[in-house]
């Protein structure tokens, strides 16, 4: 991790940086309200890349709440972060203010967050918005974590995650031991950070036994049931010319669950014919018929883990590790087996 540079940064520094003005950068770094918010945005992006010291913090009430925001359905993904975060909070005795929903991302909600005297503080559950407005967030010193961030984020913005990469590379050995060799992939959006680290850990996997991943056996979905029937469609009737996978690895339980819609609709038997992975661990993880092999991600853990380290950096405590990766488990179950033509 790297270290922000010594010494103090200047205005006029941060002004020939971003080409700005040393008055508007002066306004911008005081909070005053003629400066656009992109604008703002910008330039405390640049002085916190430059390494100057966030600014001194808004005089906050001992007892303010602390917004969770979590743009998103609250599905059993979400939910149980979710959940968690708010119930940990309660125990540090912290009312809670929640934006939730598919229409909360619409809402520029982060710009000027900085400025807000009624909060001590956020947890943000997979932000949509660019590393940049992230960026300007910390360096006007508000304290936030993330959890399982979209894009990769700078050392000092405090995030927790699953250990994407190893889970990954976990569950294609699993595949590779009982003997696969053309695994397909219906990864999400290439753009998030957790499908490329998802990737890499495929690919570490396949590595191990000499192979090299096919990017014919590739797809990449919206992590969705119905995606994930798409994806697998076109894998199962399209192959490339090694013929169709024996084995799926799918995004997550979701997508893993179209991926048995699809090989059900073409006669195909799972575990018999075609192998399925899916990863998150959810409720439906043990609903589907067969029940899924995935990877047991600590979505309660996560939003707990959320809520310590946002607790020590309200409370102005040194924090060191501000990238937390927790581990997850591989789940065995009935969605895995040995293809027809392995010797096993």
């Amino acid at each position: 991790m790297g270290r922000r540079p010594s010494g103090r940064v200047t205005v006029r520094q941060v002004a020939d940086a971003t080409g700005y003005s040393v008055g508007t950068v002066s306004r911008a770094l005081s909070g005053h309200p003629a400066v656009a918010p992109s604008t703002r945005e910008e330039i405390l992006a640049t002085a916190a890349r430059l390494g100057a010291p966030a600014g001194p913090a808004p005089r906050r009430a001992p007892d303010a709440p602390v917004l969770v925001r979590c743009p998103y359905v609250l599905d059993d993904y979400f939910g149980r972060v979710v959940t968690a975060v708010v119930e940990t909070l309660a125990l540090h005795g912290r009312r809670t203010v929640l934006d939730t929903g598919e229409t909360v991302g619409d809402r520029p909600a982060l710009v000027g967050l900085a400025d807000d005297r009624d909060l001590a503080g956020a947890v943000l559950v997979l932000p949509p918005e660019p590393v940049r407005t992230l960026e300007a967030l910390r360096a006007g010193g508000f304290p936030f974590v993330v959890v399982d961030p979209m894009t990769a984020l700078p050392a000092d913005v405090p995030t927790v995650s699953a250990a994407h990469l190893t889970s990954a590379r976990a569950l294609t050995s699993h595949l590779l031991d009982l003997g696969h060799r053309r695994i397909g992939v219906v990864g999400g959006p290439p753009e998030w950070l957790a499908s490329r680290s998802r990737l890499a850990g495929h690919a570490s996997a396949l590595a191990d036994v000499g192979l090299l991943p096919d990017p014919t056996l590739r797809r990449s979905v919206r992590p969705t049931a119905d995606e994930g029937y798409a994806a697998a469609c076109d894998l199962l009737d399209a192959p490339g010319p090694g013929g169709p996978p024996t084995a799926v690895v799918a995004f997550n339980d979701k997508v893993a669950s179209g991926v048995l819609r699809a090989a059900a609709e073409r006669g195909l038997r799972v575990p018999g014919d075609l192998s399925v992975t899916g990863f998150d661990d959810l409720d439906l993880a043990r609903s589907t018929v067969p029940p899924l092999t995935t990877a047991h991600q600590p979505l309660e853990e996560m939003g707990r883990m959320a809520v310590s380290l946002l607790v020590r950096l309200v409370a102005g405590q040194a924090v060191d590790g501000l990238h937390v990766s927790l581990a997850t488990e591989l789940v065995v179950r009935g969605s895995t087996a040995p293809p027809k033509s392995s010797p096993t």
